[in-house]
């Protein structure tokens, strides 16, 4: 079900240099036999790490602008750029990367699929798995996420994952096993330009306009999803809020006080007894001049200094149990200039997320 750094995405030629640049800086290895040993190696270090960073490289769960599949290769390489020693600073805080979710880019969750998909699609990802182990794997980015996700918290039911998007469909995998999982009481803090929370799109339960909406029902709609930046909505603040128990920070509300809106927002999760934060980190939330490369780049959003700030707060006062940066979407970006301020960005957001748990 996994693939090494940068790996989840199938190249043949076109592209597949730029994945072997990744994967030799974060495995130390040149050869890609000794690449793959390595990536099995980290994988068998879930029960002692602290974290794990998971690359989902898919956007089948994206609008109209597609790009953010490319978001988790980036962002590594990013993260190497501006720390070279990068795998050491990993190795040191007992965080390993366990690679990607291997996906299949036509694919998005495997309750989509009918009988002879699935069956077609195990064939060609599983073609070395026993028939019936192969059998039960899923197929789906989504599902496969999921599965992992279950796995690595069966193993070590106290590591934080860390997932690199792909878009914001990825974040219901996280939710959805951390339901599983955790016995305490956790929240999601979203910094986004949009709700996304619609039951459905097109007919479509699990997507970047979705998710929000059922890890809501997960929590119990009773205020412990607390979305910031929002202002991109058909409906106003008063409407998410009411008919669905949210508590949104709008965009607007922050920029007059931003600290006193920091503030607010931990006052809240402490009336509602959180005791740890899944912060998943929409780079739309971010405005659009610092975070560009995106499908959905919005205007009068965000600071970076803003999250950031957040970000500590956060885990001075709860402690993350979970995050992710997502929808970074490097072709989209106008110019190479732009994509590299959000790719760089994006890196510095899930390094700052990584600190917290120091």
């Amino acid at each position: 079900m996994l693939r090494p750094a940068a790996g989840g995405l199938y190249v043949v030629s076109t592209g597949r240099a730029a994945q072997l640049e990744v994967q030799r800086h974060l495995y130390g290895a040149t050869e890609e036999g000794e690449i793959s040993r390595r990536f099995l190696a980290a994988i068998d270090r879930i029960s002692s790490a602290k974290a794990i960073l998971l690359g989902v490289p898919s956007d089948v769960g994206a609008g109209y602008r597609r790009g953010a599949n490319l978001g988790p290769q980036a962002i590594r390489t990013a993260m190497i750029a501006a720390d070279p020693d990068l795998r050491a600073w990993l190795d040191k805080n007992a965080i390993i990367d366990i690679g990607d979710v291997a996906v299949v880019p036509q694919l998005l969750h495997d309750d989509m699929l009918v009988p002879a998909q699935l069956a077609a699609s195990r064939a060609e990802l599983y073609k070395d798995a026993p028939p019936a182990l192969a059998d039960r794997l899923p197929v789906s980015p989504l599902s496969i996420e999921a599965r992992i996700l279950d796995c690595v918290f069966t193993i070590n039911p106290k590591i934080v994952p860390i997932v690199l998007g792909g878009d914001h469909s990825v974040a219901w995998p996280v939710s959805e096993m951390l339901a599983k999982h955790r016995s305490d009481r956790w929240s999601i803090v979203q910094p986004d330009a949009h709700t996304d929370l619609l039951a459905s799109r097109l007919g479509i339960k699990y997507c970047y306009a979705t998710w929000s909406y059922h890890a809501n029902d997960l929590l119990g709609r009773d205020g412990r999803l607390v979305q910031v930046g929002v202002r991109a909505s058909r409906f106003p603040r008063e409407h998410w809020e009411s008919t669905l128990g949210v508590r949104q920070f709008w965009a607007s509300e922050i920029e007059p006080d931003p600290e006193r809106a920091i503030d607010d927002v931990i006052a809240h999760l402490r009336a509602r007894g959180v005791q740890s934060v899944y912060f998943s980190n929409d780079i739309d939330g971010t405005d659009a001049k610092f975070a560009e490369a995106t499908g959905t780049p919005e205007p009068d959003g965000l600071t970076p200094d803003w999250v950031f700030a957040l970000i500590a707060r956060l885990g001075k006062e709860f402690g993350l149990c979970a995050a992710d940066c997502v929808e970074v979407a490097p072709p989209l970006g106008p110019t190479a200039e732009a994509t590299d301020a959000t790719t760089r960005l994006a890196a510095r957001y899930i390094r700052a997320c990584l600190e917290t748990l120091r």
